[in-house]
């Protein structure tokens, strides 16, 4: 009897506060890069290290990552996050994930930078039991510091760690917030449909994400 293959996901947690083309480009280099059978984009609820510095509510990050990927059959979104208690930690997530899909082996994708802090994450040991870490790495570098934190982090927690080159895409969501705020162009930076959405929606119009007025730009 031919035994069922193994399905491979990727997961590419954050904010999304909001999703962009940093971001997209980063999940689709992953699902080429490791043949993965796609990758969920995964909003969080109300992260624990960003308490109070969330703009948009949930709803609409997930709104606008689900804009985002629905034209790539390669990244699909995941709202695991929105319940009451607003957040969960990251072994819990995959914790969950693995308990309900026995048949898939999960690969979560973290900057090279996130990935020296994990040891400060809660449960890093569990982490690890629970998936295999791409480490994404800009312009194909890869310094000797990641390669240190790789080889201490695999004997530590039996992690699996590999490197992901990825395209040095200088964009962040702040950046994005603050072109709206001071109603600047942000074509490109974000799909049409997601800069569509987000001019729609009144949002990041004011620091405090108070929505007013929206002027042509």
């Amino acid at each position: 009897m031919e035994r069922k293959k193994r399905k491979k996901v990727g997961i590419l947690g954050g904010t999304f506060d909001p999703i962009h083309t940093g971001h997209l480009i980063l999940a689709e280099e992953a699902c080429e890069a490791f043949s993965l059978d796609y990758v969920l984009i995964m909003p969080n609820g109300n992260p624990p290290h960003k308490a109070g510095q969330v703009h948009a509510t949930m709803a609409q990050r997930t709104r606008m990552a689900e804009l985002a990927v629905a034209d790539n059959p390669h990244l699909r979104v995941s709202d695991f996050e929105k319940t009451p208690q607003d957040y969960h930690y990251t072994y819990e997530t995959l914790e969950f994930l693995s308990d309900q899909n026995p048949d898939t082996d999960y690969y979560f994708i973290v900057g090279a930078d996130s990935l020296m802090m994990l040891h400060t994450w809660k449960e890093p040991q569990r982490i690890c039991d629970q998936c295999a870490i791409l480490a994404a790495v800009r312009d194909g570098m890869r310094p000797l510091e990641l390669e240190s934190w790789i080889e201490a982090l695999s004997k530590k927690y039996g992690a699996r760690i590999y490197p992901l080159s990825t395209t040095n895409i200088d964009i962040s969501s702040n950046m994005i917030r603050e072109k709206v705020q001071n109603r600047r162009s942000i074509r490109y930076y974000v799909p049409a449909s997601v800069e569509a959405y987000i001019h729609a929606e009144q949002l990041y119009l004011t620091a405090e994400g108070e929505g007013r007025p929206y002027e042509e730009l």
